[in-house]
């Protein structure tokens, strides 16, 4: 093991440091190639999963909202989805900002708000006591929807 990858093991912020310095020198060849290339792969799965997360929460209150709110707000005068309407904002304006400074994200955005949809189902399901057969198979709303400030379902 070279003293880089021996580094990385005992002081993960030196050996940052280090590396960023080799590059900067341009003195590939003394890199830690293989815990390198770890740290990349890993960043790039923290953004999908952060993806990922906002697209769930999301996808779970635009449901809220659309299959809920109407029952709940007959029920109690004082229900107006307030906290509701401020996490899809909060989501909204999260993803936008991710997209933003990550826009690789872009390519990945419709598969994976398709492969959390069954998720933000349970979540709801979960939340709310409603049945799954309530809501569609196949997510509802599409990205522009989801980005859109002002779209809100019935």
């Amino acid at each position: 093991m070279t003293d880089l990858a021996t580094l990385y093991q005992t002081d993960y912020s030196v050996w940052v440091q280090h590396t960023v310095e080799l590059l900067r020198a341009r003195r590939f060849d003394e890199l830690d190639i293989e815990h390198l290339l770890e740290e990349l792969s890993d960043m790039s799965k923290s953004e999908q999963r952060e993806l990922e997360s906002r697209l769930l929460v999301l996808i779970a209150h635009l449901l809220k909202w659309q299959y809920q709110y109407q029952t709940l707000s007959e029920r109690w005068r004082e229900f107006d989805g307030r906290s509701w309407r401020a996490t899809i904002i909060e989501q909204r304006k999260r993803l936008t900002l991710l997209l933003r400074n990550s826009p690789g994200l872009k390519a990945i955005f419709i598969e994976t708000m398709t492969a959390v949809y069954a998720d933000a189902i349970e979540l709801v399901c979960d939340e709310t006591g409603l049945p799954a057969t309530t809501f569609p198979i196949n997510c509802p709303y599409t990205a522009e929807q989801l980005l859109d400030k002002t779209y809100y379902p019935n």
